[in-house]
């Protein structure tokens, strides 16, 4: 099982974690420990989870694009904010908070600041997200058709934009083809796949 990111709304450090986080890694932990490995990719709101979180709940912590053969298809897996390059001004922010300086320095905070600065993020995003511009917000074809032909791979499967569905490009007459997730926030979204097929799922709650 791999997970692509934005396991959580918010992550400040792996010593902050609280009732609901425990409660994942022991699931995710009782996975592991029944042979499902499992895997996760930093998303752009947990991108401080780190080791010592990881080894609680069984995760393999994994760097981003990954690419792997996945049911015979040589695929690419990322979070996908990093191909939203028309938003030069998250661009920015995200290479700043990605600096493992910055991270160093943020990790030495005490936990009220980093708290504080976690609210004061979210409702800067909730308040941006009111107006979406969706041109920005989304990833650009240039982007995709970019990490398509410097991997040569033939999908691409990433999250972040919570919209999920199955598109196709043309790549030097070729088809390939990427795969969106979806977000957790009213039903899960996952994708399965077989040598033959794959299959955008819809988890309901309850």
């Amino acid at each position: 099982m791999l997970i692509l990111g934005d396991l959580f709304e918010t992550w400040i450090g792996d010593d902050a974690d609280g009732a609901l986080e425990r409660t994942v890694a022991a699931a995710l932990r009782d996975l592991a420990d029944a042979g499902v490995e499992t895997a996760f990719l930093h998303g752009n709101r947990d991108f401080l989870l780190g080791a010592a979180y990881c080894q609680r709940a069984g995760l393999r912590l994994l760097n981003q694009p990954l690419q792997l053969k996945l049911a015979g298809v040589e695929t690419v897996l990322l979070h996908g904010d990093q191909l939203c390059t028309a938003d030069r001004a998250y661009q920015a922010y995200r290479a700043r908070v990605l600096n493992p300086d910055w991270q160093r320095r943020m990790l030495a905070r005490p936990l009220f600041f980093r708290r504080s600065l976690a609210r004061a993020l979210r409702l800067a995003s909730r308040l941006r997200n009111r107006k979406p511009d969706p041109v920005r917000a989304d990833v650009t074809e240039d982007a995709v058709l970019d990490l398509f032909r410097k991997s040569g791979a033939r999908r691409i499967i990433h999250g972040h934009t919570h919209r999920p569905g199955r598109h196709l490009h043309t790549i030097d007459g070729q088809t390939r083809e990427r795969i969106v997730l979806g977000d957790w926030y009213e039903d899960g979204s996952v994708l399965a796949l077989w040598p033959d097929r794959a299959e955008l799922q819809t988890l309901k709650r309850g």
